[in-house]
């Protein structure tokens, strides 16, 4: 019988599966977060005022049995419209962190949280993690619910010969917007909804220079929009190889619409992912997953309108190609760069770079010293697509020798080689509540694992 959890990160993914944790009436859990903030996690406690959802408000509960949580929580303190208002980003992290204290101070005793650094996790007949300084924790089961890895850098930049705030490595970090004056020229590298973020940070906080985005493919994310017409939305799981699939998604995004087409498969990508086979998912990566990204990962309309008046006004441009080398030139940087589709380079002079690649999981290339360590004794490996931590249907992870263990397990977007749609509140918060009922022994009621 599982009587002590430790929960490694206090994200979102961390904190949900205390709570549930506590909700199911299940183990008594050790919540271990090395920031300063638990609940809020990278998403939504580094976020600026002005960062709002990608998603309205009605479909942002942290609670899957209770939909409409979130809604009354606003409604409670006043904002008009929940179900269709995209939300501040901190006004969800305050929503979060209150949900884990009201959780804390209801069962103090069953919920222990400790500020620290877990640099090493053992299992000899217990699990025991390790602190940096010098704490140990002993439980029946551990958690890794860690988030995102930080991007990799850039292919041809090594940060070492970029001294001071010429590249910036960590899109949320604080010197993103500072010492800037309006001649000169950010790049930023990656054109998703990070590279969003950063460029209206840089808006927000009054610079007034060039902004330029380079990406492969020069991709912008889609906005949000109204219900839009009526079609009939294919009502089984498509059993195609990932082929076969991109060439229907391309002819059913002319017919009704990319954004209709991705949103009709929504119900089924999970299972999708899980029955394609390995070059069939590397197929899916290559070829359809940027058109994918910027269907299904869409902007508020609020922000869609003021990247549209950055694009407008010249400030912000959008370039597809690669860069390949960064060389200091003055107080900025040279950076050479080959326009997608061209044989031919050209040298852009930035001040600045910020990369907004995106969160990287492949463990092989990870420098986080808990992850390594696990994959060097064999407690973890990478998936097969080399998105982050294999896992199997429950959230156990997959050891070297190819067996589940049977007290390590992950969550949250690491474990998106197993799920793919696993980086978003709808789909974590019903694996944080799956995963607890396992834990909880709660499964068993109503049926499940029968």
């Amino acid at each position: 019988m599982i009587e002590h959890v430790l929960i490694i990160g206090g994200g979102f993914s961390g904190s949900l599966q205390a709570i549930n944790l506590l909700r199911h009436d299940g183990p008594r859990a050790t919540l271990i977060e090395r920031g300063p903030s638990i609940g809020k996690g990278l998403a939504y406690g580094a976020a600026h005022p002005s960062h709002v959802l990608n998603v309205r408000a009605g479909n942002m509960s942290a609670l899957p049995d209770d939909p409409q949580h979130f809604a009354r929580w606003l409604a409670a303190r006043g904002i008009a419209d929940p179900d269709t208002a995209f939300i501040p980003r901190v006004t969800y992290g305050a929503y979060l962190s209150e949900q884990l204290d009201a959780a804390r101070a209801a069962a103090p005793e069953r919920l222990t949280i400790v500020h620290g650094d877990v640099t090493d996790l053992r299992h000899d007949g217990r699990a025991t993690a390790t602190l940096a300084d010098g704490l140990r924790i002993e439980a029946n089961a551990a958690v890794l619910a860690v988030g995102n890895l930080p991007p990799h850098d850039p292919p041809g930049l090594d940060p070492a010969t970029l001294p001071g705030d010429r590249y910036i490595g960590d899109p949320w970090d604080p010197r993103v917007p500072m010492g800037l004056n309006d001649d000169d020229t950010v790049l930023i590298v990656g054109a998703g909804l990070t590279m969003i973020d950063v460029a209206l940070l840089l808006e927000a906080n009054g610079f007034k220079g060039r902004i330029v985005a380079l990406s492969r493919r020069g991709l912008l994310p889609r906005p949000h929009e109204g219900a839009g017409t009526s079609w009939r939305k294919i009502d089984e799981r498509p059993k195609l190889s990932a082929s076969a699939l991109l060439h229907q998604v391309r002819e059913r995004g002319d017919s009704i619409g990319w954004r209709n087409a991705v949103d009709e498969l929504r119900p089924f990508t999970q299972d999708m992912w899980a029955n394609a086979t390995v070059a069939e998912r590397n197929r899916f990566l290559r070829h359809l997953r940027p058109w994918w990204d910027v269907h299904r990962h869409r902007l508020a309309p609020e922000v869609y309108a003021r990247l549209q008046a950055l694009l407008a006004s010249g400030q912000l441009g959008v370039r597809a190609g690669k860069p390949d080398r960064f060389v200091p030139a003055g107080d900025g940087v040279d950076v050479r760069w080959r326009p997608r589709g061209s044989d031919t380079h050209e040298t852009l002079h930035v001040r600045r770079i910020v990369n907004a690649i995106g969160p990287q999981g492949d463990l092989t290339r990870t420098q986080e010293p808990l992850l390594r360590k696990l994959l060097q004794r064999g407690l973890i490996r990478p998936d097969a697509a080399r998105l982050g931590i294999d896992v199997d249907g429950t959230a156990a992870v997959i050891r070297a020798d190819g067996k589940p263990s049977d007290w390590l397990h992950a969550l949250g977007p690491m474990t998106r080689g197993a799920f793919w749609e696993i980086v978003a509140v709808p789909d974590i918060r019903t694996q944080t509540w799956a995963l607890a009922r396992r834990l909880s022994n709660a499964h068993w009621v109503g049926g499940e694992g029968l």
